[in-house]
């Protein structure tokens, strides 16, 4: 009623206006004549009466009016509703239909759908998600249909907002739209690289007679795996291969792991070496151009990661596949004496060198730097060594240079302080910009040089004038030394140089034991005749009591999993766990039946790391790769700084079983 009253005052004129002018005027009368005063009181009494009559006579029939108009609205309404020619139903906050109209129900098979939950039909539907802003547009399959989801939640009682909601679901089908979408997502090109990792080592180490055999049976595979997803596959060198295929065949690919990488490192026609394929695959480029440039960077990052394996780049994510096996060592060292050649100018048209490695640095990373050190000063420059802090990897072998004033080592605030226009900057011992001792000095350099022998990850120092990344390496020390072979006409080194970089390749090769070729010895060799002193080397690997006795309390902890994998928790923090950690992994794998080991452990900063090892048959990289670390085959290594032992604990356990999973 009130809201009636409203609407009348709004569509009817106010006559009282109108009425209090004349009771004023007839007051005014009545002061000069009274008789016509009195009559003019008379009238106005009746024209009050007559309009309040009248008015009332016209609200009640503005109030029939807009009664029968909004019945007929309504009515209107409702036959709308019922014939809408879209899916429309009703559900309260319980979840429950309280109805639908016919276009709905012929969504289902099953006609009782009245009273019923609507995640009985629809499963993946939630009324707490629906009530959500952000809830429309999404999408449903139902039976071989799609529908996009529209709402609108109503509240039909103002007084009970919390009992009286219902809402409103529109389905609208976008069976044709979405089939279309899959459709075209489906047939989109896939461009993929294809090289053969090691085309001329096996064509040498195969007999004359049967390299013919050897060469049709990788080209027979390849052509083979190409046919089976229906793609175009052209050879453009000896060695490399072009395919393009569609998306669609994508999916199956890498849920079998690309088996085209067993299937050529199975041949056996006469070759004494396997053959392996590095594969790299461009996806969801704009154009042909762009899938060019995916394809050929995700093969320099399967080939830089040691080969043997295949590399989906899907814009800028990468996505690993294989990398079972070491890689294979070359046999010249013509890289070797070209690298050194190109570093030799570098360093001559340079003010000043900067050298660092990673951080928490080792064996590996400080000789190694050392060994550049010698380098860049026979060159006559003036070198910095940036080394934040000492820890226990490095302690023993720091000992050797820090009181000689030859050795400048300087921290990251004098090296960012000091770096002009003109000065190089040399990175050994990783690629991860992350992972260095000072990442700004990598954005202040213009010029900059890379050594490491890591397999490659997605995380890369870009824009390198020179770089020399070789994952067949034993460690980065070995490779330091082939370049001092080669960048002077004759070679000086100190003694404890040698010493430092041999270190270095003993720490990593665990003694000669792992990651050992032709090329490691020849290195050592060249070192030893420099003054490398085997016995001062093994020193430097002493430890004392309480980190011995610390390691053995490891080694006893530890549980074994899936017969052959150990895994070791140190609940206590400690400065030198890393350094303890890698080292008792190491002793893990010393235990008969022991081919894969993980030290979990913990520093005074609550920072977890884990440091892994394997004899060779297992991956320690690629299950570490899943939890933001790296490393090579048999040794990787990660940290954690917002999770707690625990959580790092399972986490390394759920990617085991998923490694195993896959085989």
């Amino acid at each position: 009623m009130k809201k009636n009253n409203k609407i009348m005052s709004i569509l009817l004129p106010d006559n009282k206006l109108f009425l209090w002018i004349i009771l004023v005027l007839d007051i005014a009368m009545l002061y000069y004549n009274l008789l016509i005063g009195v009559a003019g009181v008379i009238a106005l009494a009746v024209l009050a009466i007559y309009s309040i009559v009248n008015s009332r006579e016209k609200m009640k029939k503005w109030t029939k009016y807009i009664e029968n108009l909004s019945e007929d609205l309504g009515n209107a309404a409702q036959s709308s509703l019922i014939s809408l020619p879209i899916p429309l139903s009703l559900i309260n906050l319980e979840g429950k239909l309280v109805w639908y109209n016919s276009k709905f129900s012929d969504m289902f098979s099953d006609k009782d759908l009245l009273d019923n939950e609507i995640n009985k039909f629809i499963p993946q539907i939630s009324v707490e998600e629906l009530l959500k802003d952000d809830s429309e547009n999404s999408e449903y399959k139902i039976g071989e249909k799609y529908y996009y989801l529209k709402k609108n939640i109503i509240n039909i009682d103002a007084k009970n907002k919390d009992e009286s909601v219902i809402l409103m679901l529109y389905w609208i089908e976008m069976t044709s739209y979405v089939k279309l979408k899959i459709r075209y997502n489906e047939e989109r090109p896939i461009m993929g690289m294809i090289q053969v990792d090691n085309y001329d080592e096996v064509i040498n180490n195969t007999k004359e007679d049967k390299v013919p055999f050897v060469l049709s049976e990788i080209e027979s595979k390849i052509n083979l795996w190409a046919a089976r997803l229906n793609g175009m596959i052209k050879k453009y060198q000896v060695d490399k291969y072009m395919i393009i295929f569609e998306n669609k065949f994508l999916t199956n690919i890498e849920s079998k792991r690309f088996t085209i990488l067993d299937e050529i490192r199975e041949i056996d026609m006469g070759n004494k070496i396997p053959v392996t394929l590095s594969i790299g695959l461009g996806v969801n480029g704009k154009n042909f151009d762009q899938l060019e440039e995916f394809s050929f960077s995700a093969l320099e990052l399967a080939l830089a990661r040691g080969g043997d394996q295949a590399v989906v780049r899907k814009n800028s994510n990468f996505d690993f596949y294989g990398g079972k096996t070491k890689a294979v060592e070359k046999r010249n060292r013509v890289k070797a004496r070209v690298i050194a050649h190109a570093l030799r100018p570098l360093m001559d048209e340079s003010n000043e060198i900067f050298i660092m490695g990673h951080k928490y640095p080792d064996m590996d990373a400080f000789g190694a730097a050392i060994g550049i050190y010698r380098a860049a000063i026979n060159r006559g420059k003036e070198a910095y060594i940036v080394l934040n802090e000492v820890n226990e990897s490095i302690k023993n072998v720091f000992e050797l240079f820090k009181d000689d004033e030859t050795y400048k080592f300087i921290k990251s605030e004098d090296a960012i302080s000091r770096v002009d226009a003109g000065d190089m900057l040399i990175v050994v011992d990783t690629h991860r910009p992350s992972f260095t001792e000072c990442p700004e000095l990598i954005e202040k350099m213009d010029r900059i040089v890379l050594f490491d022998h890591h397999r490659r990850g997605a995380e890369y120092i870009e824009n390198t004038s020179l770089n020399y990344v070789e994952p067949y390496a034993s460690s980065t020390c070995e490779l330091i030394a082939e370049v001092l072979m080669y960048i002077e006409d004759k070679v000086f080194i100190r003694d404890i140089e040698a010493e430092a970089l041999l270190a270095g390749i003993v720490l990593d090769t665990k003694s000669f034991s792992l990651k050992t070729g032709v090329r490691t010895f020849e290195a050592a060799s060249f070192l030893r005749r420099y003054g490398a002193d085997t016995v001062k080397v093994m020193q430097l690997f002493q430890d004392d009591f309480e980190t011995i006795r610390t390691k053995s309390d490891i080694v006893a902890e530890a549980e074994i999993t899936h017969d052959a994998i150990a895994i070791s928790i140190y609940r206590k923090p400690l400065e030198n766990i890393k350094l303890i950690a890698s080292q008792s992994a190491d002793e893990l794998l010393k235990v008969r039946g022991i081919d894969v080991s993980f030290v979990i452990g913990i520093q005074p900063n609550n920072e977890v790391i884990i440091s892994g090892r394997s004899l060779g048959e297992k991956s320690v990289q690629l299950i570490l790769e899943k939890l933001g670390g790296g490393g090579h085959l048999t040794t990787a290594g990660a940290q954690f700084v917002d999770q707690t032992i625990d959580e790092v604990r399972e986490m390394l356990i759920k990617e085991i079983d998923e490694y195993i999973l896959k085989g």
